[in-house]
């Protein structure tokens, strides 16, 4: 299998500290989807009992009930995977906010809520592990983006000692900061990869039920054509994660925690300082797979651990395009081509779920109608994917 090439940068490696990094971490910043409780509108309290609303006048303004289809798979059950049998549903999210990684403005792209058909298709039950990747790997020889030394052709100016591999990795801060500028908590790590998810010096060893981490979107297409499959559209994501249900905030219901417990793997404590998780949901940083309960489909982990790689362009302007024109969009693909205003000369998809960093001081994109956003071919510690495949 051909070796996959290697990112591009719109800037030079050029000190210690590569002069593209802030270009590589907007992408993780924005694509890990950072925003704060404070900003969301007034239709995000919690439902009193938790239980999901199925009725057009008992949901938040804006949503309307979700309508599964009836069909069954025509085929047998994909070892791993379960049937999602697809319908109509409200899509996105009311829940504004106005600041993300200190940029103005960049978390209202997942309004305005519209109305969206997807098929049935079959889907992981968790995110592609290490064991199945190395699998891949092993068959194939595939080496991903982030284990390619960059070349000078790339970036012609910058010393030879910068150009390494590797990817990026979330590193906390000694203290408390203000979360104006995460460079403070992202770092460009030589010899960060699949296998080495801190650096050189660390191994997946012992976690091959973790999700894989530090694969660009090459990486996971890559996998999912090996495996006879494809990545998700954004539509076919959000439908299978609310798991039927309607207006709910999370993938498991309209409160953070059921019984007293957390639902999912987030960032609990003083973001982003050194030991600052307290891991009251059971896990400091990622957690392996299927650690809390499936949502009404059998599908874990749809929020929170890792962001996930969709199919979809990210355009920031997409929910209000499909919006316009009135009607129930059926099997949405994305839009042609991407456009971010915050860097719009950056080619980026979509990611989906949140991750282990995010929290509700800082990060709530784990909720589940928002969006988060990443340029092709950056990697990094809290980003992996899933795929899905056509009833044959």
């Amino acid at each position: 299998m051909k070796k996959s090439s290697r990112k591009q940068s719109p800037e030079e490696l050029s000190s210690s500290r590569p002069s593209w990094l802030p270009w590589v971490l907007v992408g993780i910043c924005v694509g890990g989807g950072v925003g704060a409780l404070s900003y969301l509108g007034p239709n995000t309290q919690p439902s009193s009992d938790n239980k999901s609303a199925t009725k057009s006048d008992q949901l938040p303004a804006g949503y309307a009930s979700t309508i599964v289809n009836s069909n069954k798979p025509k085929g047998e059950r994909p070892k791993g995977m379960v049937w999602i049998p697809g319908g109509e549903f409200s899509m996105g999210s009311d829940y504004r906010g106005e600041s993300l990684c200190g940029l103005p403005g960049v978390t209202s792209d997942a309004v305005p809520i519209h109305r969206v058909y997807v098929d049935g298709f079959w889907m992981d039950e968790t995110e592609v592990t290490n064991a199945q990747f190395r699998e891949f790997v092993e068959a194939t020889g595939y080496v991903t983006v982030a284990e390619i030394k960059p070349t000078k052709e790339e970036f012609p100016t910058a010393p030879e000692e910068n150009l390494v591999a590797g990817s990026t990795v979330f590193k906390p801060t000694p203290g408390p900061v203000e979360f104006d500028n995460y460079l403070q908590w992202w770092s460009y790590v030589r010899g960060a990869d699949w296998r080495h998810p801190s650096g050189s010096d660390s191994s997946i060893e012992g976690k091959d039920d973790y999700p894989v981490t530090h694969v660009a979107f090459e990486d996971a297409e890559a996998y999912a054509k090996w495996a006879g499959k494809r990545l998700p559209t954004e539509a076919e994501w959000e439908f299978a994660a609310r798991g039927g249900n309607a207006g709910e905030l999370y993938s498991w219901g309209s409160q953070i925690k059921i019984d007293e417990k957390y639902q999912a793997n987030i960032y609990q404590g003083r973001f982003p300082v050194e030991d600052g998780d307290t891991a009251q949901d059971g896990f400091a940083g990622i957690a392996p797979t299927r650690q809390y309960a499936a949502n009404p489909f059998g599908l874990y982990d749809m929020g929170g651990n890792v962001w996930e790689w969709v199919s979809d362009w990210y355009r920031h302007d997409y929910y209000a395009r499909l919006n316009s024109s009135g009607k129930v969009t059926r099997n949405p693909q994305g839009p042609a081509d991407s456009l971010d205003p915050v860097e719009p000369d950056q080619k980026k998809r979509v990611h989906r779920g949140g991750s282990f960093l995010c929290s509700e001081r800082y990060c709530t994109r784990y909720m589940v109608g928002t969006r988060g956003k990443g340029e092709v071919r950056t990697a990094s510690n809290h980003l992996g994917f899933r795929c899905v495949k056509a009833d044959d």
